[in-house]
């Protein structure tokens, strides 16, 4: 008898934490009171997590009377807000407990806007594996890196409303004595 076996190799993190930060932060209940304490206005604009792993994270907002603009569409500060969560939460995930600890921040962000955005607006980055990247290149070299990152933000019927290009930078935070 022949026996054929296919190995399939699961890709982990570098940060053996990415998934007790994932599965925290997946929770609804808790996602709700880190933004209630750490970002208030995030909070009160609806964001929520609709997917996140170590390659990707999707965050959504919908249109309403509080975060919209003028001309009755989603406010452009709460689509950045949105773009930059989706980064961010790959970002977190990869500092989240790590030894040593590394600090994040962003330089730059740009966005560009090509549709009203009405109703439910989901903003997408895949780019975990290049913040995984330049997350650990800064944890080897001890100097700092950058990363850019891209969040595309569409609307219920998948068309593109708008797209940011967020610039995040990592560092090995010094031990003090």
């Amino acid at each position: 008898m022949f026996f054929t076996c296919a190995i399939h190799l699961v890709h982990l993190s570098m940060n053996p934490q990415f998934q007790v930060f994932r599965k925290q932060i997946t929770q609804a209940l808790k996602f709700r009171l880190f933004l209630l304490q750490k970002l208030p206005s995030a909070f009160f604009a609806g964001l929520k997590i609709e997917s996140f792993d170590e390659k990707h994270a999707a965050v959504t907002v919908k249109h309403k009377w509080f975060n919209q603009n003028p001309f009755r569409s989603l406010y452009f500060a709460i689509q950045s807000m949105a773009a930059e969560m989706s980064t961010g939460l790959l970002c977190y995930g990869q500092l989240y407990q790590r030894k040593p600890a590394v600090s994040m921040l962003v330089l730059q962000v740009k966005g560009s806007f090509s549709k009203k955005a009405t109703g439910k607006i989901t903003f997408t980055c895949n780019d975990g594996a290049a913040i995984e990247e330049a997350v650990e290149e800064a944890v080897k070299s001890g100097n700092g890196t950058i990363v850019k990152c891209l969040s595309v933000g569409k609307d219920e019927i998948s068309e593109i409303v708008s797209e940011f290009e967020v610039v995040w930078s990592f560092k090995t935070k010094k031990i003090r004595s």
